[in-house]
């Protein structure tokens, strides 16, 4: 038996010398011969894991969900079977604009992503800490990430491209309205909520479908960080919030969300002033309230960061049986693209890795070397004699209803959504005090400080139009004229 506190060589053989290379003398080159040389070599060069072309910069731990509520009315998905049933999850913040060595205590987005490792599968939640998205369509998805990467000329982000490309998209303001507000600036992402937010949609077990929001409501309450709190921090340490939640998970102080959603029957989809499936617009909780469902409490410390939270592949295509898609658009690439980015970053058996792999049972028709030769499944022959696994039956998603020819249609191509682009963000604003609107303004037009003058008019033509105190206290900040603002683009 080998003594494993020994040396040994990548195959496990004793007598590996791993403190000097091969030569032919001690100021003499060596022959390429020394296998255990080019192998450390090889590692270092290909150990880092390519970045995340968003949410680069992350951090997680593990823990439970646990049902207080019984929606099986909803949903048959087994997570949801009966009150107190506990699934395991691993869960991952992270920054989106920024890249790897970004801070969260710079304003983003921030990502909210959760893995509950289900008796019937992995169920994958991948949203951020807001309900809504710049956009509605994907085909703007990556001239967005483009404006938010550094600038290749100057190797800094550019404020210019940023808001070029916001204020020609008017379904922005909502979420930059958010963005820029206390909610902008968590100081830790245990005073944050989640939100799923795409429509997803339910099934139960009389096949009947409902369209569903997913909330993670923070029980640690909401907290805020002024801009000159936040550049305090930044020049303090970069980790603050990595930092927070592991030193709150070593003291017990074990962080815990409330999931909730909110529920529309499925033939109400034609009901409500906006499309119930842009992600750019919220469901009023006055329509459609919020209902408990369990709570997610993190309780666990990666002790391998790496491989517990920087090889963790999330996906909105991983779903289980009573939980299903919806026709937003931005859902429907995301289904595809995530799956894509992570079969490059990690490879194409990268739902194999710990992290990734579901404590069920797998099966799922392919088999191989990890190398990529991955043949077909033996699939029952013609008699129906099965040579390999088969399908069970049993559960069958209901059809989702589509019709009509294929076009490049725009969301207001229609009056359909009457609620426009502005209605929502208009409301958000006057939901706040008047505080906290002098301080959106303020930090709205420190961001614009050095945009040039036609950007700046045609965004703060888009807040007029949310609410004219907004568009005016923006633009008198930025020392325009804001009695005649000019009139916002369609939105497409």
């Amino acid at each position: 038996m080998i003594d494993r506190s020994t040396l040994t060589a990548t195959s496990g053989t004793e007598g590996a010398v791993t403190d000097s290379s091969t030569s032919t003398g001690a100021y003499r080159p060596g022959p390429l011969r020394d296998d255990q040389l080019i192998e450390k070599l090889a590692r270092q060069d290909q150990e880092p894991l390519p970045e995340r072309i968003v949410y680069a910069d992350g951090w997680g731990a593990h823990g439970t969900f646990t049902v207080t509520n019984d929606i099986t009315c909803y949903s048959c998905a087994g997570i949801f079977a009966e009150v107190g049933k506990t699934t395991p999850v691993v869960t991952r913040f992270s920054t989106i604009a920024g890249g790897q060595g970004a801070t969260a205590a710079e304003r983003d987005v921030l990502g909210f992503a959760v893995k509950f490792y289900t008796d019937e599968g992995n169920w994958d939640l991948v949203g951020n800490n807001t309900p809504v998205f710049f956009f509605r369509d994907p085909q703007k998805f990556p001239g967005f990430i483009h404006t938010q990467k550094r600038d290749p000329a100057t190797g800094s982000r550019s404020a210019t491209a940023i808001w070029d490309f916001w204020s020609r998209s008017p379904e922005a303001v909502h979420q930059i309205t958010m963005l820029m507000s206390d909610r902008g600036r968590p100081p830790t992402v245990r005073h944050m909520n989640g939100y799923g937010s795409h429509t997803f949609s339910l099934l139960n077990a009389d096949n009947e479908r409902f369209w569903v929001k997913f909330h993670f409501k923070t029980l640690q309450g909401h907290a805020h960080r002024t801009e000159e709190e936040a550049g305090q921090r930044i020049g303090g340490t970069r980790v603050s919030p990595r930092r927070d939640l592991c030193r709150s998970i070593e003291q017990g102080d074990f962080p815990k969300w409330r999931l909730c959603i909110q529920v529309m029957p499925e033939a109400d989809a034609e009901k409500p002033p906006y499309n119930p499936f842009d992600v750019t617009k919220v469901w009023p909780t006055a329509d459609y309230p919020l209902i408990d469902v369990g709570v997610l409490e993190l309780n666990r410390n990666p002790e391998n960061e790496v491989a517990e939270i920087e090889q963790a592949a999330f996906s909105p295509s991983n779903i289980v049986p009573g939980i299903g898609f919806s026709p937003d658009r931005m859902l429907q690439a995301r289904i595809f693209s995530y799956a894509a980015a992570h079969r490059y970053r990690l490879g194409d058996r990268y739902a194999e890795l710990p992290v990734n792999a579901p404590k069920a049972a797998v099966e799922d028709g392919t088999e191989g070397a990890p190398t990529g030769n991955a043949v077909e499944s033996p699939e029952p022959d013609a008699q129906g004699a099965p040579e390999g696994p088969v399908h069970a039956g049993g559960y069958r998603p209901q059809p989702l209803r589509i019709s009509g020819g294929a076009d490049c249609f725009g969301y207001r191509s229609s009056d359909r959504d009457i609620d426009g682009d502005y209605n929502q963000a208009g409301t958000l604003f006057r939901l706040m005090d008047a505080d906290a609107r002098e301080r959106l303004m303020d930090t709205i037009a420190e961001a614009m400080r050095d945009v040039p003058a036609d950007i700046v008019q045609r965004q703060v033509a888009h807040f007029h139009a949310a609410d004219p105190d907004y568009g005016s206290g923006v633009a008198t900040r930025l020392g325009l004229m804001a009695d005649d603002p000019p009139k916002p683009q369609a939105a497409a």
